[in-house]
């Protein structure tokens, strides 16, 4: 569910989602024509597809596998775009005949027909596993499939392109804070096959494809004879990839041994087989100018700059300040070509779509690409803490964006039109059909970039190769203001996207988002949210619609532009003398009776961030009281069980947060009794927390650290790879005995697992301290609580205990019960709207 924790990028719904005017449409399709011709010319045989697609099929609903038939046609025939036509199939007779035929222009437009078809015409719903996986129970058995018009349908794709995913998500497979899912890193084919199968179902055609590029650098900085050796403190461990491939880091977790870097490359030469099979235009890495400390010795006369800290508690060299090229120098050229050429000679063929992570313009002009791609409907709010925007990255369509995040030296057009231009000529000198794909984040927080600036960037490159991601436009739309990028095309132009920090979470904002893809018109979202429940749970219960409705309307409906809503105190804990956590009168709090009315957490320190809250409590927790209403009905549903688990995840969450600020109260009245009370009630009640997020799969910590273990060659890479997992979801980054890593917590989840075992002792820690400074009448002792929750921390991070894999418990009793022990009290109120976006 939406802010639920599992987000990191909270998604918004607004009333109704539209499509910006065809006319500007047209025209980007037209600078990117050429392109478009050369794909639609270099894509996969018919035979080729159709076979992929039917393996997606069989995969899919294996008894319905000859109830279909495939076929690639051209897009004359889907009247000059590509798109998707369902018909009845003219040869059915009898059972075991085809009874649908679905054509496309792509095997990636036949299976998102497929989708069309399942949704639509059987009322079946398609999500990840961990979500509940595919509710594919009301679709007739074979030989009784429903008919469509006979006239068919077909369905045109308004732009040509579908992207997806983040650079980070390759690090973490949402690293967004409270991300309920695993990291791209330790994934293997056979998830990955399930995740190609989804992208094509969901009609996505661009997809970002970095995985193995490390072993794509290690032959070519050979070239530039910079050793395997040389390399070893370049690269980052597996669970920090993304940001060793930014510049923000390097040596950290790793280093990478060889098997991995053989691995890693074999896998993304079978998931660049299966996206080029199915149709796709995978999006590959470029050079963004990030480098080894090693080629500065190769090249001394080079023009190189070292860049300054990235987070690490004591500038410590070991991880920080790595070195960037200037895009200028000949030498930038030299490498970015090689790199692209090697990744030909390797892969066979290029979509000639390009990203580049990091910068590679002198200093500021990008060290971070943050990718973040919502396009087109605006019903995705991508939400970093202001303190986390760096890390961020890219996607693979020969895109680079050396600017996001950093500030070039100078603000001269002349100057930045030379970088840019520097830049594509390193694309364009490994593939002359180059297409330059830029994140426009940089565009939407920095205020260097005015439109002077902007124009001789976006103008630095021939119009039609250059494309911009406007990954911000749900909130802060640049191309309105921006004359639509100064002329140059752009998504949501050319294209519609996700680009979301972490995924396997928030279902329902996938399945409405990967439908604008193919939306040439408004939708009317209230009408789309009455039919979700019956296609994700089989059936259609009342209770249950009328608590989505609710949901619609509260977690689902943030439209304040705000940042970073899902750091809660359980799994965010604040590191702050608690005389600094101010309780202010005269607000509402929703849990009035049980705080002094109204007491409301403030940031006083950059040490504390405090949750934020758009909805009311009061209404979020009469729709949990409906879905357990309807749990007699739906208990049998996997769907049902796990929206079940997050939604009541969600309710306790901001319990929590408010049982913290019981504590605090009392400890600055000088209550050591409440203080013991309180501190108790929120300890137990995250240990009852865990108990409710082991009853499904998808809130398990067992799988993650298993999968990265599973990819590990010996037992010394195991311990290492599982050192990555548990220090990412934790400290992150590096600490002293008594300074944090500055990036705590960037990575947290609610997990069965780490709540009892990692966050509760935390919060026993803090509670004991805070109970010995009332007891001696000491200021509460600051660095004696970072010592022993540091030391906790390491211990934990190099622990090597075993967490199950599958989930135990009866989700809808535990939720009950939990319901029934917390959130029924008569004390909770509902919260004053006019407050709500000041309290926790």
């Amino acid at each position: 569910m939406a802010s639920f924790p599992a987000i990191f990028l909270t998604l918004v719904f607004l009333i109704s989602l539209t499509l910006p005017p065809a006319h500007p449409c047209t025209i980007g399709v037209r600078y990117i024509s050429n392109l478009l011709e050369t794909q639609d010319r270099e894509r996969a045989p018919p035979p080729v597809q159709i076979a992929a697609a039917r393996g997606v099929l069989r995969r899919l609903i294996p008894s319905h596998f000859s109830s279909f038939d495939f076929q690639i046609v051209s897009k004359e025939q889907c009247a000059g775009a590509s798109c998707f036509i369902i018909r009845n199939h003219p040869s059915f007779r009898r059972r075991g005949d085809p009874e649908i035929l679905i054509n496309g222009a792509t095997g990636v437009d036949i299976l998102a027909g497929l989708h069309w078809y399942l949704k639509n015409q059987c009322g079946s719903h398609i999500s990840w596993d961990k979500t509940g996986g595919a509710q594919l129970f009301s679709v007739p058995r074979a030989g009784m499939l429903p008919r469509v018009r006979d006239s068919g349908v077909l369905v045109q794709r308004p732009i040509p392109w579908s992207y997806y995913q983040n650079a980070v998500t390759s690090s973490c497979k949402l690293l967004i804070p409270n991300c309920n899912d695993d990291s791209l890193a330790w994934w293997d084919w056979k998830r990955w096959e399930k995740e190609i199968d989804w992208m094509a179902l969901q009609g996505i055609n661009l997809p970002l494809a970095f995985t193995g590029q490390e072993a794509i650098w290690q032959k070519v900085f050979q070239k530039f004879n910079i050793s395997r050796t040389d390399l070893d403190d370049f690269f980052g461990g597996p669970a920090f990839l993304a940001w060793s491939r930014m510049g923000n880091l390097h040596g950290w977790g790793g280093p990478l041994p060889q098997s991995w870097l053989d691995q890693q490359l074999l896998l993304q030469k079978k998931i660049l087989r299966r996206m080029y099979a199915l149709g796709m235009t995978p999006v590959l890495p470029a050079f963004s100018g990030n480098i080894p400390a090693a080629l500065k010795n190769r090249f001394p006369s080079a023009k190189i700059t070292r860049l300054g800290n990235w987070f690490t508690v004591e500038s410590d060299p070991r991880w920080c300040c790595t070195y960037l090229l200037d895009a200028t120098d000949p030498l930038f050229v030299e490498i970015g070509g090689a790199f692209i050429e090697q990744q030909l000679q390797e892969y066979g063929k290029t979509s000639h779509i390009y990203n580049c992570l990091g910068g590679a313009l002198e200093k500021g002009i990008s060290i971070f690409s943050v990718l973040r791609l919502l396009s087109l409907s605006r019903n995705l709010n991508c939400l970093m803490p202001d303190r986390f925007r760096n890390p961020s990255f890219e996607n693979e369509t020969k895109s680079f964006d050396t600017f996001d995040e950093n500030t070039p030296p100078v603000d001269d057009p002349e100057y930045i039109s030379s970088l840019g231009a520097a830049i594509f000529r390193g694309m364009q000198s490994g593939d002359n059909n180059a297409i330059w794909l830029m994140q426009g984040w940089l565009f939407s927080y920095d205020p260097f970039w005015r439109p002077q600036q902007m124009k001789a960037l976006l103008h630095s490159v021939p119009v039609g190769k250059l494309v911009v991601l406007d990954l911000y436009a749900e909130v802060k739309p640049i191309w309105s203001t921006s004359e639509q990028f100064y002329g140059v095309p752009y998504i949501w132009k050319v294209g519609v996207g996700m680009s979301m920090e972490g995924i396997e979470q928030n279902p329902i904002v996938y399945d409405l988002m990967s439908e604008m893809a193919f939306r040439h018109n408004k939708v009317d979202v209230k009408a789309w949210i009455d039919l979700y429940p019956s296609r994700r749970y089989g059936r259609s219960v009342p209770s249950v619609q009328d608590a989505w409705n609710i949901l619609y309307h509260t977690i689902y409906n943030c439209t304040d532009g705000a940042n970073d809503k899902n750091r809660d105190v359980i799994v965010a804990f604040p590191d702050v003398d608690p005389l600094f956590i101010s309780i202010l009168q005269d607000k509402y709090s929703y849990y009035e009776k049980q705080v002094s009315r109204g007491s409301v957490l403030k940031e006083t320190t950059e040490s504390f961030e405090q949750p934020h809250l758009w909805y009311s409590t009061s209404e979020v927790i009469r729709a949990l009281e409906l879905f357990l209403e309807s749990g007699d009905e739906l208990s049998g549903s996997s769907t049902y069980r796990y929206d079940l688990v997050d939604l009541t995840r969600q309710a306790l969450a901001k319990y929590a947060n408010q049982l913290f600020l019981q504590v605090i109260e009392a400890y600055q009245s000088n209550d050591v009794h409440g203080v013991t009370h309180h501190s108790q009630k929120f300890l137990d009640l995250v240990e009852d927390f865990d108990t409710l997020l082991a009853c499904h799969d998808g809130f398990l910590l067992g799988p993650w650290l298993e999968s990265a273990k599973h990819l590990a060659q010996d037992e010394e890479q195991a311990k290492q790879f599982e050192w990555n997992a548990r220090t990412q979801i934790t400290m992150w980054f590096d600490n002293s005995d008594v300074e944090p890593s500055l990036l705590r917590d960037y990575g947290n989840k609610y997990w069965s697992g780490l709540l009892r075992d990692y966050y509760r002792p935390r919060a026993g820690i803090y509670f004991k301290f805070l109970i010995k400074s009332l007891e001696e009448g000491n200021g509460f002792p600051l660095k004696d609580w970072r010592r022993e929750w540091i030391k906790l921390t390491n211990d934990w991070q190099s622990s090597r205990n075993v967490y199950p894999v599958k989930g135990a418990g009866d989700a809808l009793n535990t939720s009950r019960w939990l319901f029934n022990k917390y959130l029924q009290s008569p004390d909770i109120q509902s919260l004053n709207e006019a407050a709500v976006k000041h309290v926790i």
